[in-house]
């Protein structure tokens, strides 16, 4: 993505600006005051994630919304630090170059991992809202295919671009979006078009999927203390929810939230909503005080 080809119309551009890190390049949004909050957005999508959230939270936080490396407007390092562990330490630096502690990590999907996996390594963030989390890692056949032809899909340099094309055709976006189980808006949707359109945005998906290895996390997971809500749409046909679910519950500290009517991507059908269940968790309130909300 170039930002000054895309970017000019992006959601909540007056936020944005570009931040120099050593072997990479962040896109970042931040703007207003208050309590921090961190969001990270899950594998193949970027800060438009947060498109209708943000402008919601910033009249009661200070935002920072990073696009993860090779995402969006963030450069890949030529390294290809996409695995969980430098992926983490990758946002631990930008955290420490921003001057950006913050008081609550919202995570959605693999985002909602490298929060997890931040607070493992000694993060001190007093919550952390994981949104659909990916914590379980492929299974059967996938878990034995899947990283290996991710990495072969990686090594050809033909890939990202033929999906790119791929993608590009009429109506294959809506199939992919609603295949997650959710419905999102026109403007979202063209959004994400624009981004699985772009091949160096799709090799930067293909990179973490490559080496994204879950198990160190899965284990570290009892001895995480954060205090960590967890919501999960029973809808979501990208992350199971049934295994996010029995993760949460090897956790000290997790609640789980339920939403019957919502999908994988259930932030961004129901903004106004997830507003409220992050304001209220980051004051420290309990989640069952939000209206809606199911908690265990």
């Amino acid at each position: 993505m170039d930002w000054a080809k895309d970017g000019g119309d992006w959601p909540n551009r007056q936020l944005s600006r570009m931040v120099p890190a050593p072997g990479l390049r962040w896109h970042v949004q931040r703007g207003g005051s208050g309590p921090r909050l961190l969001l990270l957005h899950g594998a193949g999508a970027s800060s438009h994630s947060w498109r209708d959230l943000i402008p919601l939270l910033l009249p009661h936080a200070e935002i920072l919304a990073p696009d993860l490396p090779g995402h969006g407007f963030s450069k890949l390092s030529p390294s290809g630090r996409s695995g969980l562990p430098q992926m983490a330490e990758d946002v631990a630096q930008l955290l420490r170059q921003e001057d950006f502690a913050p008081d609550l990590i919202v995570g959605h999907s693999a985002g909602a991992a490298i929060a997890l996996r931040l607070a493992a390594d000694g993060l001190k963030v007093p919550r952390i809202l994981g949104l659909n989390a990916a914590l379980m890692p492929f299974q059967g056949l996938a878990g034995l295919l899947f990283p290996p032809l991710a990495k072969l899909l990686v090594l050809n340099p033909l890939t990202a671009p033929v999906f790119a094309r791929t993608a590009s055709r009429p109506g294959a976006v809506r199939s992919l979006i609603e295949g997650t189980g959710s419905r999102i808006d026109a403007r979202g949707l063209a959004l994400y078009q624009r981004l699985i359109s772009d091949s160096r945005h799709v090799e930067g998906t293909l990179r973490m999927m490559a080496r994204w290895d879950l198990a160190p996390l899965i284990a570290a997971l009892p001895s995480i203390a954060t205090q960590t809500l967890f919501g999960i749409g029973l809808r979501d046909r990208a992350v199971p929810p049934e295994t996010t679910i029995a993760q949460a519950r090897r956790m000290p500290a997790a609640r789980l939230i339920r939403y019957p009517d919502l999908g994988h991507l259930m932030h961004e059908e129901a903004p106004e909503l997830f507003a409220a269940i992050i304001l209220s968790f980051l004051g420290g309130r309990e989640e069952g005080e939000v209206a809606g909300a199911a908690s265990e």
